[in-house]
């Protein structure tokens, strides 16, 4: 019955919610990023190295052999080096861009938590924290004006 109760306060406190959101945007985030390096990066990139197609650049290790019909009898053996490279511009693609929301996030979350700005509207713990943060100052000044001798 605990795993139950913690399921139910797991899925309830939004976690599972935020969790699957997060998937759903990644999955769809992926197909872009995938269109964007096949589409737009790889022509150019092709264009500029004559015509190469990265995704069909591979390192025979051992050619096929095929029989006259054209069945195969023995399946090509190959390294194929040009789909690793798509791979890792799907990657840098992906991780420059999450660099660049998470970058854009932290200042708006800078902005929020300035309790001077008042242009946005300070969190209220943000607030609080602040507030105390300067009455523990201004108690400590009163001290020190008070005995001056004592550290």
């Amino acid at each position: 019955m605990g795993i139950l109760k913690e399921f139910k306060e797991f899925a309830i406190k939004g976690n599972m919610v935020d969790m699957a959101v997060g998937i759903i945007i990644g999955t769809a985030f992926n197909s872009v990023v995938n269109t964007l390096v096949k589409e737009v990066v790889m022509p150019p990139l092709s264009l500029m190295t004559d015509g190469i197609e990265f995704a069909n650049r591979k390192w025979v290790l051992r050619e096929g052999v095929a029989e006259a019909e054209g069945t195969q009898l023995v399946e090509e053996v190959a390294i194929g080096y040009g789909a690793l490279i798509e791979a890792f511009l799907d990657f840098i693609i992906i991780g420059f861009t999450i660099f660049l929301v998470i970058k854009f996030m932290n200042r708006f979350r800078k902005k929020a938590q300035d309790p001077e700005d008042k242009r946005e509207v300070t969190p209220k713990d943000i607030e609080l924290l602040s507030k105390m943060n300067q009455l523990m100052e201004e108690q400590n000044q009163l001290l020190k004006n008070n005995y001056p001798n004592k550290k």
